[in-house]
């Protein structure tokens, strides 16, 4: 079974940047779109951004859209999400995601999730 491993989050002030990392355990082509949700204490999974595998087309959430970047590595079977000019709001744990073809924004869409990274970013 293929394993999703996120890292890089952390405690960081407002306007400062993060890069996270997730790492696919192996190559499996039948998952090519991977994607980013985050979740806040008291509220519901939220999509942030995906990237199809296939084609490099990205799709992003409005609330980090022009802030937040997603991009691959294919060779090393990784996924970034750049966070820039983060806000107090973008307080949350991040999880790593993917699905077959075809970008989603609903978490129910997704198959095989990570165990997710804290990203805490003070006023």
């Amino acid at each position: 079974q293929v394993q999703l491993v996120e890292s890089g989050g952390g405690l960081v002030q407002a306007g400062d940047s993060l890069r996270l990392s997730c790492v696919k355990s192996a190559r499996n082509d039948d998952f090519s779109t991977r994607a980013w949700f985050r979740q806040a204490p008291g509220k519901e999974r939220e999509f942030v951004a995906a990237i199809s595998e296939r084609t490099d087309t990205t799709f992003y959430g409005d609330a980090v859209k022009g802030r937040f970047t997603i991009s691959r590595d294919l060779d090393k079977n990784t996924v970034f999400l750049q966070m820039n000019t983060l806000k107090p709001e973008d307080t949350a744990i991040y999880y790593c995601t993917m699905r077959g073809p075809g970008i989603s924004t609903s978490s129910l869409d997704y198959t095989f999730w990570g165990q997710g990274t804290q990203v805490t970013v003070s006023p």
